[in-house]
């Protein structure tokens, strides 16, 4: 390590872990803490407040009854980049020693997994021509988009844009988050990131520092991104898919085809998707995304090559055959997304499940509907065999009172819906 500081001309270090909300929470460290210290103290109200900084009032893991102690970090050398956008800077991502850390749960079940697994996110963004004082400023509300109209997959409009995307491209490489792809979608200021196939855990990596990374990188044009699963009721909400196929030996065992390993990894996913949607769809905002005609699903459902289905199946005989799941959007936590969708897909394995045949319309398959809130969501995870199994009791405990904490904040607020249908009317 002294060695490549060297080379980097490393000046300081970066050290960060991701919360419940994938929110990157860090701080900077000086050369001489970073190479004295076995391990970090992290203040545990890492786990112990919401995206707001609320403190959660029915969390039993941390809180005023415990007195907000530091808890134990390590630091995952494997982990190390030199962020471009901060010349003399390094980062590392932290292991919290802890049940409920979302790095830690997909890691515990990488390690029960047979396989070994390689994953990828692609995600949809928003960009807006914003800066934090002035999305405040406005209420969030007329925000200025990057480029106007519908243009999805449109050479012109990356192309008016071209200094930005380049430098995101670079940058993002030069952070050890290669991209395989970057295009516009539809909708103002609307593009679509492919991350780089990898093992999971770095796959996990990559995605959650994805986020802040183009946080950064672009708020140095003057861009502000958003990875919310749902931005306006007129316009198609962002998703964050992801790809995923299980190998042994160097062989995907998907490249067998639906008749193997990647239909029973199907059927588990199929199956199980209901009781685990929170893990996918985990803020309010998520179920604004999964409705008819907004290219994510609602029910749970297969097929092959087919985008109104929550899972898509994309067989080949060679290395790309893979399982993409849709249901997700661009606000999950990688770690926690993976991490269910692993034990989904690998317990249908061990448990022999067939799919059954793939649907042709997702949107009328006469499936099983998902949950349509956050609410019906959490009370299902809540009472999963499967999840408490695999992810473990403490870390469900604890999910679900996060996402109980949330429902209640978005009961108790006043729309400006409601502001503009009742205050006059009623």
């Amino acid at each position: 390590m002294t060695d490549q500081f060297e080379k980097h001309e490393i000046k300081r270090v970066k050290l960060g872990a991701v919360d419940l909300d994938c929110t990157l929470r860090g701080k900077y460290v000086s050369l001489e803490k970073f190479t004295n210290s076995a391990s970090i103290g992290f203040c545990d109200v890492l786990y112990g407040w919401d995206i707001a900084d609320a403190l959660y009032d029915n969390a039993k893991y941390t809180g005023w009854h415990t007195g907000f102690p530091d808890g134990k970090c390590t630091v995952d050398r494997d982990t190390f980049r030199v962020i471009p956008w901060e010349p003399g800077t390094a980062f590392f991502l932290l292991d919290y020693e802890a049940e409920v850390s979302p790095r830690a749960v997909l890691k515990r079940v990488l390690e029960r997994c047979p396989f070994t697994p390689y994953m990828a996110a692609e995600f949809e963004f928003f960009l807006f021509k914003e800066t934090p004082e002035s999305l405040r400023a406005k209420s969030y509300r007329n925000l200025t988009p990057l480029t106007p109209g519908m243009f999805g997959y449109s050479v012109l409009r990356a192309s008016q844009n071209s200094a930005v995307m380049i430098d995101l491209l670079d940058q993002l490489a030069g952070f050890n988050i290669p991209l395989e792809g970057l295009h516009t979608e539809t909708g103002p200021g609307v593009y679509e990131a492919a991350i780089t196939v990898e093992k999971a855990l770095e796959a996990a990596d990559r995605a959650a520092l994805f986020k802040t990374a183009v946080k950064e990188i672009l708020a140095k044009h003057g861009i502000v991104p958003t990875f919310m699963a749902k931005v306006s009721p007129d316009l198609p909400g962002s998703s964050g898919h992801l790809h995923q196929s299980l190998w042994r030996d160097g062989v995907n065992l998907f490249s067998a085809g639906i008749e193997g390993e990647m239909g029973s990894y199907i059927a588990g996913l199929v199956e199980f998707l209901p009781e685990l949607m929170a893990l996918f769809c985990p803020t309010v905002n998520s179920y604004k995304r999964t409705v008819p005609g907004a290219w994510a699903p609602i029910n749970a459902t297969w097929g092959i090559d087919n985008r109104t289905t929550a899972v898509r199946a994309l067989p080949s005989t060679g290395k790309s055959s893979r399982v993409e799941l849709r249901l997700t959007g661009a606000d999950i936590n990688p770690y926690l997304a993976m991490a269910a969708a692993l034990a989904a897909g690998v317990e249908g394995i061990q448990r022999g499940l067939k799919p059954w045949p793939p649907v042709v319309d997702g949107y009328n398959s006469g499936a099983k509907p998902l949950p349509r809130s956050l609410a019906e969501a959490t009370r299902a995870l809540n009472a999963s065999e499967l999840a408490r199994d695999w992810l473990g009791d403490a870390f469900i405990d604890h999910y679900v009172a996060t996402r109980e904490w949330e429902v209640r904040q978005f009961e108790k607020a006043v729309t400006d819906w409601e502001l503009a249908r009742y205050l006059e009317s009623i």
